[in-house]
């Protein structure tokens, strides 16, 4: 899937500002869907628009330039839709933390201890992001509830692995050097 479909899944939900779109993509909810760039996104609305696929409308207040309002079209949804059933490639994971683990010999203890606690604080963010979710499912998009108890799910098991299993990566970080200990 491409920028252009999150575009269109976003709009699907409500109509939204470029910038709105933006941050959704990038920050919120859909950013755990497609890698988007802020620099993806306005170009994908100009093309969305060029084909029909949505539309513009402006929104003026007192003192500020006018806001730009998309809007999804039929022609967008059917695009949404046929593109939606088209086979995902596999998930992209990446991870920082999980690279500084792989480094974990060439650091010293506080560095990784900081990072598992970083980690763990994340993890825990996340899931209370899953909390609201499910909250919000029965008002929200049909699929909500199960995308949420999915990351839960997902989220979960990484916090109990990392719980359980913060000793082991520790002990794989550097020695300390006898001869700096012996110097302090």
């Amino acid at each position: 899937m491409n920028v252009r479909t999150v575009c269109l899944a976003i709009l699907q939900f409500s109509d939204a500002t470029g910038y709105e779109i933006k941050k959704m993509s990038t920050e919120e909810r859909f950013s755990y869907f497609v890698d988007a760039s802020f620099g993806s996104i306005y170009p994908a609305l100009s093309r969305l628009q060029d084909d029909g696929c949505v539309t513009v409308r402006e929104e003026y207040e007192s003192g500020k330039p006018p806001r730009k309002i998309y809007s999804i079209t039929d022609k967008g949804r059917a695009e949404l839709i046929e593109s939606l059933q088209v086979l995902p490639r596999p998930d992209t994971f990446k991870s920082e933390f999980l690279l500084i683990a792989l480094c974990a010999g060439l650091l010293d203890g506080e560095t990784i201890t900081r990072a598992i606690d970083k980690r763990i604080k994340d993890l825990r963010s996340d899931l209370e992001m899953f909390d609201e979710a499910e909250t919000c499912a029965e008002s929200g998009p049909p699929g909500l509830g199960w995308v949420a108890e999915y990351g839960r799910c997902v989220h979960e098991a990484s916090l109990k692995y990392l719980l359980e299993n913060r000793d082991k990566l520790e002990a794989l970080t550097r020695a300390p050097n006898p001869a700096s200990e012996a110097a302090e």
